[in-house]
């Protein structure tokens, strides 16, 4: 499989059979999703080392910019006014905040995961 379908599926990048989040998390209880410890068939561990997923930050934010630049364009085509378009960013924000979390996550574990480690 690809890297992008890796992602996309969520599932563990070693066999490719479990969820690598247990829960999606909710962004109106302020509930953040849930990651297992590791894989429930390979035993591969989602959590490398301390600190593993403090790169995960980066692409969180890029993708949170790249919504923004989004909403923003669209507010631009629409001809909608600055304040309509600070407020359609922030809900987009909101709402997609669990998305960008494991999105971003996921991403990271993807683009440091080795074949041969056991």
């Amino acid at each position: 499989m690809s890297y992008i379908s890796n992602v996309i599926s969520g599932c563990c990048p070693n066999c490719k059979k479990t969820k690598v989040f247990e829960t999606n998390g909710n962004p109106f209880l302020f509930r953040m999703p849930k990651m297992n410890q590791e894989c429930k068939v390979c035993n591969y561990s989602f959590h490398r080392e301390t600190g593993f997923y403090f790169g995960a930050m980066y692409m969180s934010y890029a993708l949170t910019v790249a919504e923004m630049v989004a909403v923003f364009v669209i507010g631009l085509i629409l001809s909608l006014s600055f304040l309509q378009m600070f407020i359609g960013v922030v809900i987009v924000v909101l709402l997609l905040s669990t998305f960008n979390y494991k999105m971003s996550r996921l991403m990271w574990l993807n683009i440091f995961y080795k074949k041969d480690e056991e």
